[in-house]
């Protein structure tokens, strides 16, 4: 009896437990002590019973605040109120913790991070500047920030498919002298030239460094210098959309510019060169190239077989493939395709044949068009039925869909030996691959019929081709 009197006594006498906090800046301290002071287990259980209505933005980018020495921690408390609403996060709330993040280089986290506030914020219509941006700059001294976090809001914009919000924001950056690094400056370009074209890449490119008038005259005037990425990525926009001068032009821009090409930018002004049948200025870069010290790549030896097989000097070819071979760089699809397309166009489907077993030996899958190659380098020599046979091997071994031009040279190779159950029986896969019928086909066919003196089939193809035809041209 008296001991559970002196239990109550001393219950009674004990202070009761406080309650949470309820100012902001007492809350924000018991907040940040239970993060940083109880085990990881019971933390969690504390906060949500303490404060079971959660938290403001403005409270929870406090306590963010003084958690950034200790990135991770602010990041897991961010992700509990997410995922127990705690917390209506604001655009505050969200920048606290991208600063946060970004000072201690956290990028995969950081990106993932904007692009969340990116489509919670979106805006309709688009601004120029998503209020992700103003937000950032606001709190920018008071969470101690660095460059750092508006290279990340340009690369998750980019990812985000805002471009004209990244070029805005980097301009207004510039605006207030703060200048994006030079590989964030080539993704932007990189961006521009896939979504708008070579000129417009052009043009963001001398505007983002800082180039108003003639490049060569205009060193020294933004806080940043092109590098060899940035020259390599606008030639490829310029040889990509096939403005093949201008590449020229950039490779000039770049030697007043003071800055050496790599082997990369070679190969872009060589492939220019090689599909311009311009063999002998491609063989001088390469030549250069060896004078500079520049080691090619499998690019530029590639780029080089192409073009010599483009103008029928396989034999040239395969001298530089041999050597890529002693220079211990692997040969790729690309590379032995050149070669059997090659010899495909000077009419030697043997040596074409040979270079697709050594290609299949060393595990490589050809397409779909070095396949239609060498079938119509074999139907060309009236080799028939090696062209059909080749085809079946390759559909079984490789998996592959034929394209309309093997299936056309086979039933033009079958019909003009009149093989014509053979060539139907081909026409109806080829139907069944989606490929219909085409004037070729059809008039193989008819020749075919009316060599055999089946004049009734061969009008009633007449009659089918002529059906066809208008079918297609009221379509």
């Amino acid at each position: 009896m008296s001991s559970s009197i002196a239990k109550r006594t001393i219950s009674s006498l004990s202070p009761p437990p406080p309650p949470p906090p309820t100012t902001s800046e007492t809350l924000v301290s018991a907040v940040v002590s239970i993060l940083k002071h109880h085990r990881s287990k019971s933390r969690w259980t504390q906060i949500l019973s303490l404060y079971p209505t959660g938290f403001t933005p403005s409270a929870s980018a406090q306590i963010t605040l003084r958690l950034r020495n200790t990135p991770h921690l602010a990041l897991r408390f961010f992700l509990f109120t997410l995922r127990r609403s705690l917390c209506p996060h604001s655009l505050l709330s969200y920048s606290a913790l991208i600063h946060t993040l970004s000072r201690s280089r956290l990028k995969s986290q950081t990106l993932t991070l904007i692009q969340s506030a990116l489509r919670k914020f979106s805006e309709s219509p688009p601004q120029k500047t998503p209020k992700l941006f103003e937000t950032l700059v606001k709190t920018y001294r008071e969470y101690d920030s660095a460059p750092f976090v508006f290279e990340l809001l340009i690369k998750a914009c980019l990812r985000s498919n805002r471009v004209d919000e990244a070029i805005e924001i980097t301009r207004m950056l510039r605006s207030r002298g703060i200048f994006p690094t030079v590989r964030t400056c080539n993704s932007l370009i990189r961006s521009v030239l896939r979504c708008r074209g070579c000129y417009a890449g052009y043009d963001l490119y001398k505007e983002v460094f800082g180039f108003d008038g003639e490049v060569k005259s205009s060193v020294g005037v933004g806080k940043i210098v092109p590098n060899v990425h940035t020259f390599n990525v606008i030639m490829l926009g310029f040889y990509q959309d096939g403005v093949r001068e201008n590449v020229e032009e950039i490779w000039e821009e770049m030697g007043e510019l003071g800055c050496e090409p790599n082997a990369y930018s070679y190969s872009i002004l060589m492939a220019g060169y090689c599909e311009d049948g311009k063999m002998g200025e491609a063989v001088i870069l390469c030549e250069e190239m060896g004078i500079k010290g520049v080691k090619p790549d499998a690019v530029v030896y590639n780029t080089m077989i192409g073009g010599f097989c483009r103008t029928g000097e396989v034999g040239r070819a395969e001298e530089l493939f041999r050597e890529m071979g002693l220079s211990g760089l692997e040969s790729s699809c690309v590379t032995f395709e050149h070669l059997i397309i090659g010899y495909c166009k000077i009419g030697d489907v043997d040596s074409a044949i040979l270079v697709y077993k050594d290609m299949c030996r060393r595990g490589l899958r050809p397409e779909s068009l070095t396949v239609d190659a060498v079938v119509g380098g074999l139907c060309g020599e009236k080799r028939v039925s090696e062209a059909l046979e080749f085809l079946r091997v390759a559909m079984r071994k490789h998996e592959m869909v034929p394209k309309r031009k093997s299936y056309e040279v086979l039933i033009k190779g079958l019909c003009q030996e009149a093989r014509v159950e053979e060539a139907l029986k081909l026409q109806a896969e080829m139907v069944g691959k989606g490929f219909e019928p085409n004037l070729e086909i059809y008039n193989a066919f008819i020749d075919a019929s009316m060599r055999e003196e089946n004049n009734e089939l061969a009008e009633m193809l007449k009659k089918e081709m002529l059906e066809t035809q208008m079918g297609k041209e009221e379509d």
